[in-house]
């Protein structure tokens, strides 16, 4: 009888440690549903978001272009000319010209000594500068044309949707009025490139006497462009 009842608690033991071990032990916890990792940058991210109390979101107003190394003529023309779309004038200044900066004509006739021109670091605050210059005259009347550049830029930058609606050439002018086109004076094709965002007619009742165009001027620096020169042409009487 005790042999026999030894065997019988052996057997239990053996029962209860299987069943123990099965278990994970007798203080195992179920773990909960994991969920997928995060990369580091969202985690990064998140904490920022947390410590600063701003949620980020991914800039809509302008995507990036992919530009070549260094980027072609019309390469860089695009992208100044979706900054100008969107008013950006960070984007602006950093393809300006580092020494020379950006020419402003109003018309098809470049006047190098009534144009204005801004350097890189007066870009960029320009558009919230509420300055009135003297950006030559009107064609026509001959007045002053007397605006700040936001003014400027509404009526002699864009002033039409050159990013939707334009034909698009490279060292070939598309518009052409009653004003001189100087341009190849001014920028001589060995050392510069100009690209043309041409309208033919905004209203179709105006017969194309309301075609537009905007020349971009890039000088050539070994095989990269800067922006030297934005030239506004028109119709004009």
């Amino acid at each position: 009888m005790y042999t026999i009842r030894n065997k019988g608690w052996i057997v239990l033991v053996a029962v209860i440690f299987l069943l123990t071990a099965c278990n994970g032990g007798p203080n195992a916890a179920i773990k909960p549903q994991q969920t997928p990792s995060q990369t580091p940058s969202q985690t990064q991210e998140i904490a920022t978001s947390e410590a600063t109390g701003v949620t980020q979101t991914p800039e809509s107003t302008e995507q990036p272009i992919e530009e070549g190394s260094p980027p072609t003529a019309l390469e860089a023309a695009a992208t100044v000319m979706r900054a100008l779309s969107n008013g950006n004038m960070k984007t602006l200044a950093a393809w300006a010209h580092p020494q020379k900066g950006v020419r402003f004509s109003p018309y098809a006739y470049v006047d190098t000594k009534a144009d204005l021109v801004f350097t890189r670091e007066e870009l960029e605050g320009l558009m919230k500068d509420p300055t009135k210059r003297v950006w030559r005259t009107f064609a026509g009347t001959g007045e002053l044309i007397e605006l700040t550049f936001a003014q400027y830029y509404k009526q002699f930058v864009y002033d039409a949707d050159f990013m939707k609606d334009a034909k698009i050439s490279l060292n070939e002018g598309l518009g052409q009025g009653t004003t001189i086109n100087n341009l190849n004076e001014v920028y001589p094709k060995d050392s510069y490139d100009f690209v043309e965002y041409h309208i033919d007619g905004i209203d179709p009742a105006n017969e194309g006497m309301d075609w537009r165009s905007l020349r971009l001027v890039f000088e050539k620096m070994g095989q990269d462009h800067a922006l030297v020169g934005i030239i506004h042409d028109q119709w004009t009487p």
